[in-house]
Parts: C-alpha cells; structure tokens; sequence
C-alpha cells in the first residue's frame, strides 16, 4: 500500500510549493526484498570453484528500493509529474545500479489526459515496459531470467539523459518510443540509444513486442571499446563479458500470456546482437536467440507456484547453448508482505569468448542472479521475505 506523505513531513521548500499549488501530491514507496541462497557451482573472486556458496540475497524477486512521485494538476487535462526511484541492497544498504543515488529512475515531465504522457531522465525502456510484465519476470523475478540477463530480461539496463512518449490506452492498444542523447561533441550518434514498443490486451489475452538499440560510444582502453553509452551495459557475466568491448547493442524482443481461469501460460523470444568493429575484441556480430516458456497457477488467494523453461544459443564469433528451468513459489500472509522461495539449474555447452576475444568453454550463470558458476553447470536455490510500502 502506497502512503502519501502529510505536508508536515516535507521539507521547506515543498512546502512553499504545496502551498501554491493545492492540488498536488507526492507519494512515498518502495520494497524491501531480501533472503538467503544457496548456489552450488559458485566461483570465487580468484578464480577457484567453490562447490557451495551461502549468501545473503538482497532483490530476489523484486529489486529493493524506495522512491517518491508526485503530480501536480495544471488544468485542462495537463498534469506535471515526476519520480525519483533509488535502488538498495538490502544486506548491506548501499546504492544499487553503480552507486547512483537515484540510479532506477530519475524523472520529470508533462501528462495529458488525451495525448499521454512525456518524461526526461533516467528510465526504462519501451520493451521493459510492454514486454517484462508479459514474462515471469513479473512473477518471480530474475532467477527465472535469460542466462546473464544479456537481453535485458530482468531490466538491468536503464537509459540516461532520455525523451520518453507514452501513449493512453487506445482499444487496448499502447505505444511508446524513446530517444536518448549521447552528448558527444560532434558526433551525434556516438553513445546514443532509441527504442519503441507496442503492447495489446484484450481479455485474458496480452501481447508486447519493441526494439531497442544503444551504441556504445568512442572511449577506449588499451585500443578496446569502454562501454559509454546513455545506456546501462550487459556485461556482467561470464555469459557476455567476452563482448563488453562492442560498438552496439540491439535488441528485439517479444512476448504474451494467456489467462485461462487461476492458470497463466507465457511464452517471450529475443534477439540480441552485440555489433563489432575495429575497437572490439571480437570481430563477427555475436547473436542471441533466446526463447522462454512459463506455467503459473493460483492454489489460493495467497498462494501461486510456477515452473519455467529458458533457452539461449549464441552464433557468430562462437557458438554456445545454455538451457535452464525454474520453479517458484510465493506465498502472501498481507497484501504487503509475502515470503518466496525460488529455484534455477542451468547448463551450458559448447563456446563462447573471454574478455582477450579468445575462445573458452561456456560457463553456466542462472537469470540475473549475477554468480559465476567457473563449470558448466549451476544449481541456485533461494528463500525470502518481500515487503511492500
């Protein structure tokens, strides 16, 4: 349950301006997400396996953070409106998304009432929005997520310093598109990013589809490309780390469930391609079929398990395949509170590149839970409590 803040609980300077301004409002939010995991096939910081690894496991199935947003009623239909999102590990309580104070979503634009809505900031974009409902990442988080999350899946990635159009709902239809500025003196295109989306629901039946491409900028080390872009990289894994050194990254990606009574089917497809040119330590389009499949069902109000299958393959300066299945639960004891326990098995075959751009044997890691297994295979099993304000 979102509260919304008294005027006695704002600062000064809020003050003046609610006194201005009676119809605004400003909400205070968040999620504390937080739990134990076990994995088995774990690596460690040296380069040794480690057969087990027991951790605490801040944002398991939803990141843990805290916000505010607000609006503020222009007349005729027109509404300001802004969010500041900050993102946390629950163990430690330091920032998440690269230390940013605000580093989930910073924004601030205009709403209508007929025409949508336009904000500029840091945010998601336009496949995030339309299509990760439609997944089970909605559900039970990244652990269910494409292998690395190297397609986004779990939205590791926003995009800085970007123009955001969101349409209303027109028949059960919706569009959005997204322009970010690289802000490169004379070179436009260098670290910009630009991507759309449509999503449908009609009944039991939704549907999402978008494109997104980033380009990676111009800085380079030791004669390699340092990812500058106004988009967040991919590279955080073994999956996808031998092509951190890439001049672009695009994105298609599809997805849609279907209702049949206290049962949910889902199926999602994407493509990535990280591009390559002289700066990047590959030298072929590395590319990413991944495809999804989920069952969930509703024993209860309180009560919903369901079960996942996740493959990836990678083609072009390597070949790999990594195939995964999920199982999740979640019980609710609140309408704000709920404990989960989450489970992952991934394999992985065949090979994929290191950082120099020489080829190794693939490495397993599961969904975006971030652990490098040093094998070809890895278990995670994990349990927690969620809260929600």
């Amino acid at each position: 349950m979102k509260k919304r803040l008294s005027l006695l609980a704002l600062p000064a300077g809020m003050l003046l301006s609610a006194g201005a301004h009676a119809q605004s409002s400003v909400t205070l939010y968040g999620i504390v997400d937080a739990g134990i995991a076990y994995v088995h096939n774990a690596q460690s910081s040296n380069g040794q396996n480690q057969s087990t690894l027991v951790k605490f496991s801040s944002g398991n199935v939803s990141g843990s953070r805290w916000g505010l947003k607000g609006t503020e009623d222009l007349g005729g239909g027109l509404a300001a409106v802004f969010q500041l999102e900050n993102g946390f590990n629950a163990g430690t309580g330091t920032f998440g998304q690269g230390s940013r104070e605000f580093g989930r979503k910073a924004v601030v634009g205009l709403s209508g009432n007929t025409w949508g809505a336009v904000t500029l900031g840091r945010q998601y974009d336009p496949i995030v929005d339309l299509v990760q409902g439609l997944t089970e990442d909605a559900y039970f988080g990244g652990v269910f997520g494409t292998p690395g999350d190297l397609d986004n899946y779990d939205n590791s990635l926003r995009v800085s310093n970007s123009i955001k159009y969101v349409s209303p709902v027109f028949g059960g239809l919706q569009v959005e598109a997204l322009y970010a500025l690289g802000g490169v003196a004379g070179a436009t295109g260098s670290g910009r990013t630009y991507s759309f989306g449509a999503a449908y629901g009609n009944g039991p039946l939704s549907l999402g589809a978008g494109y997104f491409f980033a380009n990676g900028g111009n800085s380079l080390t030791n004669g390699l490309r340092t990812w500058t872009s106004s988009s967040d990289s991919l590279f955080n894994t073994v999956i996808n780390s031998g092509f951190a050194s890439a001049k672009s990254i695009q994105i298609v990606r599809a997805g849609g469930q279907y209702v049949v009574g206290a049962a949910t089917f889902g199926a999602a497809y994407s493509n990535t391609q990280y591009g390559s040119d002289a700066f990047s330590a590959f030298r072929e389009t590395a590319r990413f079929n991944n495809g999804s499949v989920f069952f969930n069902y509703q024993f209860t109000p309180a009560l919903r398990a369901g079960v996942g299958y996740n493959y990836t393959s990678l083609t072009g300066p390597s070949s790999a395949h990594y195939n995964q299945v999920n199982l999740g639960g979640d019980y609710a004891v609140s309408k704000r509170t709920d404990f989960y326990a989450l489970f992952g098995y991934q394999k992985a075959s065949g090979k994929t590149l290191n950082s120099n751009g020489a080829a190794v044997s693939a490495e397993a890691s599961i969904g975006d839970f971030g652990v490098n297994s040093g094998s070809n295979s890895q278990d995670v099993a994990v349990v927690g409590i969620r809260h929600k304000f």
